[in-house]
């Protein structure tokens, strides 16, 4: 299988060093995201960190922020665009896709209904916040697909599958140069890193599913659906669409039943 993330020429991208240095850029983005809010009401400190509104906002610049400083400095490293290093290729991200995102939103929504999970979730809390919602869908929607399948299939899928096939090679020179200039990803690599990946996605949302196990195992089911796109399509932008479309679901299903977002108290 290969990937147009790679070319024989050049050492292959994005690998783990890369991964972390986004994820630092993350931080660091965060970190200055919440001292601008803290400097901005630095006698209410506690109040500031617990607002959902300013909260999200922070969430929203640290995404754009990250994602700003991420398109300058990779190419300085890749020697080339972006766009290319992550296997953007936004034509494979078809209409069709739409559909699937949508279906398996309504398809996990469906599941989810008859799995052990509890009726109160921290997530619904956050819905329930007078005058979010709609900031919330814009993020949901839009924001936070565009971030997280960047790191989780742009960067953490790749990087896992070039280590793995790297942990994989027989002991010699030549098989270390193939390996080096090689655009190509070995079947195992490629599932390993997919059930890594979505342990990982499906991990850090779980405080937001008050962990519920049932809850955080759909969804890593749905990730390797993700998984599974990035790779058939060779394109973190098709799976972006799906997982933007999968989150668009839940909203439509949550205007729908609260009567256009006014009767948030029916959750």
């Amino acid at each position: 299988m290969t990937d147009s993330a790679t070319s024989p020429q050049t050492t292959r991208i994005p690998n783990l060093f890369h991964l972390l240095l986004l994820l630092a850029l993350t931080f660091f983005a965060l970190i200055l995201c919440e001292s601008l809010l803290v400097a901005l009401n630095p006698h209410n400190i506690a109040a500031t960190l617990q607002d959902q509104h300013l909260q999200l906002f922070a969430s929203i610049a640290t995404y754009i922020l990250a994602l700003g400083a991420a398109t300058f400095l990779f190419p300085l490293l890749w020697h080339r665009d972006f766009d290319t290093g992550i296997s953007w290729n936004p034509t494979q991200a078809r209409p069709l896709l739409i559909l699937i995102g949508l279906g398996l939103g309504i398809l996990s929504q469906a599941v989810s209904t008859l799995l052990p999970i509890p009726k109160e979730l921290p997530i619904e809390k956050v819905f329930q916040t007078p005058g979010i919602i709609w900031l919330l869908a814009f993020f949901g929607t839009i924001i936070a697909p565009l971030f997280e399948e960047i790191v989780f299939r742009g960067f953490l899928l790749p990087a896992l599958a070039i280590a793995v096939d790297y942990l994989r090679l027989p002991k010699s020179l030549e098989a270390l140069e193939v390996w080096r200039t090689s655009d190509v990803f070995s079947g195992p690599a490629l599932i390993t890193s997919s059930i890594i990946a979505s342990l990982c996605f499906a991990a850090i949302h779980a405080p937001q599913l008050g962990f519920s196990w049932p809850a955080v195992a759909l969804l890593a089911s749905v990730s390797l659906v993700l998984c599974y796109v990035r790779i058939r399509t060779k394109s973190v932008a098709a799976s972006t669409l799906v997982h933007a479309c999968y989150n668009l679901s839940v909203f439509l299903t949550l205007f729908v039943s609260t009567g256009g977002f006014r009767h948030m108290d029916k959750l």
